[in-house]
Parts: C-alpha cells; structure tokens; sequence
C-alpha cells in the first residue's frame, strides 16, 4: 500500500515514510465488486506509512466478509470469492476468508515448492487462452495466442499444523518470453515460458481452469477503488453540507460509495464508470435554474445524452414515493 493520506511535521502519530517516499499514513482497504458493478469500499483501516501490504489483512479480510454477511439476502446462493495479489498470500488472509465461508484466489509467490509443482504439470495439460493479441481460429474454434494455463493439486501451508493447511488448486498461467535474442542473426534454441501462478479453493465444477483464471485477474478492479478514494470531492458538494465531514473534508471510502451508488441506480454503463465520470455526467449537470410562481423549473440543455440516466436517478432518489398496489 502507498501512503495514501500525506502528513507534515514530526509530532503526527503513526506517520513515516512508506514505498512512495512520502511522509504520511498507510491505509488498506476491502472492496465488494458484484457482476456488472464497480468496486464498494466496505472495510478500510488506517496504519502507520511503512505498514507492509500484509499488516492487518486478516482482521480486515475478516471485517469485508461480516459486512457482505449482513448486507446479502436472505435467499442469496452466490459464491463470496477473496481475490488478492501475492502480498496477501499468508495463513492469516487465507485463514481469515475460509472461517469467514469464503473461497479464496490468490496470486502465490514464485518459492520453490510452487516451482516444483508447476515442473510438475504434464505438458498435455496447458489450454491455449484469450489473452491480449490472441486471435481465434474460424476453422476450429481455438484461440491461437501466446498464453497458456493449466492446474494441479496444491496445499497451501503444507509445512504447518493439519489445521491451518487449506487444500485447493494450483492455477499456472505461462506466457512465451518474447524477448529479443542476442543476436539479430541468432535464433532461439527452445522456448522461453514466464509463469504466473495462483492458488484458488474455487471447486473445479464451479470453475474450471480458463474461467479461474479469467476471474482472478479481474482482483484489479481495486485499484479503481483506490484511485476514487484519491480523487477531490465533487464540486457540486457546498462547504457544510450534509456530504462532508465535520473536520471539513469529505471522506473518501464514503464519497466514492455514494458515487457508486448514483451510478448503480443510473443504470447502463454508469454501474462501472469512475467517480470522475460519474460527477461529470450525472452531478455536474449544466443545468439553468428559473423560478416563477413559486415553482422551481430546472432547464436542461437540449439533445442531452445522459438525460435518461440523470432522471433515473432523480426518480429513485427525489420523485415521488411509489404507489402501492390496491
């Protein structure tokens, strides 16, 4: 994590230099991403600037999965699914979402008892993927790319008490090395392959290899999250209003979830879209306001292409309570 919140002077407790070599506090953050929507902040904790990404991840892994708990249906049967990158590979993450009812993705790092189970992997078992600058074949239907998975048994923390060790699923993605050769006229001996590996509980029929693997990599989609929570507050939000914070500055987690939410209720592209787009399309409206017979009357430019999302949103929020059923 990078030291997301910039401090001066030496008397700020818990402040110091982190990764980004600013003077500040570290903070980590837990979001919820559902299909067709963008990432919610549901669980952040601050630390001192030079905290290590995996200080604290499972109490907050821990605190993600009890809010989603209470935030779900009752009649919800989806799979919660933990994605994080290789800091986060540790019994503490991993332990946290499995007692929290979860599965797990997460990217392992490259020691040598993932090295020995990748060696492992037959080489019949590699399946060609869509990846950038695949092309798909018409003839036979097979993606023609230069990127492979495949997978193979694997317990995490083997070397620790039966209780802690978590079986799964070792999921390899190998990618042929493109580099240039030595020489302009020197060809290359063998193929040259860079791995990338993940270890994932997801059961095989609920996804197999390609679809593991095409879901892990979306665990990206946080970084949209960090970049809302960086971004200034809205323009449209007046000193004083209900939409900041007492000490006078709007909070972050806070004002990219209601962005979010604007979004959501939106609808159409607007569920995924940043929360600088969503100001510029939604709440930055360039919009004239009249008044005549004690009426309000909000003039909207013509040929608008966000109007119907604008009143959508002004329907749920502002419009009139539904009419129940007689």
């Amino acid at each position: 994590m990078r030291a997301l919140i910039e401090v001066h002077g030496h008397g700020k407790q818990g402040a110091s230099f982190g990764d980004s070599g600013v003077r500040g506090l570290n903070a980590s953050a837990g979001t919820v991403t559902a299909p067709g929507g963008a990432p919610v902040i549901v669980a952040t904790r601050l630390r001192k600037g030079s905290a290590g990404s995996a200080r604290g991840a499972g109490r907050i892994v821990a605190d993600a999965l009890g809010t989603v708990q209470r935030l779900r249906s009752a009649g919800a049967t989806g799979m919660v699914l933990l994605r994080a990158d290789s800091a986060y590979y540790g019994r503490p993450t991993v332990l946290a979402a499995v007692n929290g009812g979860a599965q797990v993705s997460v990217t392992v790092r490259q020691n040598t008892l993932v090295q020995r189970a990748i060696e492992s992997i037959p080489a019949g078992a590699w399946t060609t993927i869509e990846y950038p600058n695949a092309i798909r074949d018409e003839d036979t239907g097979v993606w023609v790319s230069r990127a492979e998975v495949a997978e193979i048994p694997f317990t995490a923390f083997a070397s620790a008490k039966a209780s802690q060790q978590v079986p799964g699923r070792l999921v390899v993605r190998r990618i042929l090395d493109s580099g240039p050769p030595a020489g302009p006229d020197q060809a290359s001996l063998f193929d040259v392959w860079r791995f990338h590996a993940f270890f994932t509980t997801v059961p095989t029929e609920q996804m197999d290899t390609v679809v593991a693997d095409k879901t892990h990599r979306g665990h990206a989609i946080i970084e949209q999250g960090f970049d809302a929570s960086r971004a200034p507050p809205s323009p449209t939000c007046p000193p004083g209003s209900s939409t900041r914070t007492p000490r006078g500055s709007s909070s972050p987690p806070s004002r990219s979830t209601r962005a979010w939410a604007a979004g959501t209720i939106a609808g159409g592209s607007h569920a995924r879209a940043t929360t600088a787009t969503i100001h510029t399309r939604i709440s930055g409206i360039p919009a004239r306001i009249a008044t005549s017979a004690r009426r309000i009357t909000i003039h909207l430019p013509t040929a608008w292409p966000w109007q119907e999302p604008c009143q959508a949103l002004f329907d749920a929020t502002l419009g009139p309570p539904a009419v129940a059923p007689t």
